[in-house]
């Protein structure tokens, strides 16, 4: 087609045209998308409606809020300030090198479950159930519920039936994270009474990169049901390396100086009510275990 017959068309058929090639674009748009980006994209339950709306509606723009919420982070600061000029972790030093034995959790009236949350399959359509109460003389935590190992009528998930109970990330000054350090310890300390399940005990450590954000090290901890009390000692070289629920080849001791964050977690496909009540969590050191980690660690390239 020559210029002169282009410039002969009508105002009415270039608008038409460029309609129909804007709605040929839209068509093919899904097939040009590159797949990288389509599997960075957030996961989305089978049967849940996509969500549309912006990242920031959700949020409650207050300025009574806001202005409570600076005075609080400044708070923080101020006693972080001041806390280094006394020692680690606000101690002084001589009782800081001296510490044997520290209580990280203890739970002794309803404020001390703000800083646990519990979960289940129920949140990806299980029927599982978890609650968590202050047991009695609030003097302890109950972690409670049932657990059913029925699976999701999704097409899709083919395995369900957990239940968990993890601490909260502990946060410092203007939501800055806060690691426990337990470099001075090396072992895990607690108090419990089960109903005889065996449960999995997870100790979330802070990683390097991202994509081992879903590391954690686990060790089993097997209850005896009955009306008594046990006081279970766990040594860190016990904890093995896994990633998602599979334990990994390549295994390296646990890092003490940076830990996030301990969890709970039942998932021994026995349907049916459970509870487990604990008392309190804490790190000792133990002069008589000397061992550094009990699992064989794999070399990449062995030496000849």
């Amino acid at each position: 087609m020559s210029l002169p017959t282009i410039s002969r068309v009508p105002a009415s058929g270039l608008l038409r045209s460029i309609r129909d090639l804007r709605w040929l674009l839209r068509s093919i748009a899904p097939l040009a998308t590159p797949r990288r980006a389509l599997t960075q994209m957030g996961y989305r339950r089978p049967g849940q409606p996509r969500e549309d709306k912006p990242p920031w509606w959700r949020v409650k723009f207050d300025f009574s809020k806001g202005l409570k919420g600076m005075k609080r982070h400044f708070t923080l600061l101020k006693e972080e300030f001041f806390a280094q000029f006394v020692g680690p972790m606000g101690k002084p030093i001589i009782e800081h090198m001296l510490e044997q034995n520290q209580v990280l959790w203890e739970f002794r009236g309803p404020h001390s479950l703000q800083e646990w949350t519990i979960s289940c399959d129920r949140e990806i359509g299980g029927k599982s159930e978890v609650y968590l109460k202050v047991g009695r003389n609030n003097e302890t935590c109950l972690l409670y519920g049932t657990l059913c190992s029925d699976p999701p009528k999704d097409g899709e998930t083919r395995y369900s039936g957990y239940c968990t109970m993890r601490a909260k990330q502990p946060l410092a000054s203007f939501d800055r994270k806060r690691y426990h350090d337990w470099s001075s310890f090396n072992t895990l300390h607690l108090r419990i009474r089960g109903d005889g399940r065996p449960w999995m005990i997870n100790v979330i450590a802070e990683t390097y990169y991202t994509h081992q954000k879903d590391d954690m090290y686990s060790y089993f901890l097997y209850t005896r049901g009955g009306p008594y009390w046990q006081d279970v000692k766990i040594p860190f070289s016990k904890f093995f390396l896994a990633h998602r629920g599979r334990v990994q080849d390549d295994q390296h001791e646990l890092w003490l100086d940076k830990i996030n964050a301990i969890g709970f977690t039942l998932g021994d496909k026995a349907d049916g009510p459970f509870q487990l009540e604990i008392d309190f969590i804490g790190v000792c050191k133990d002069y008589a275990h000397t061992e550094d980690f009990a699992y064989e660690k794999y070399k990449r390239n062995p030496e000849v």
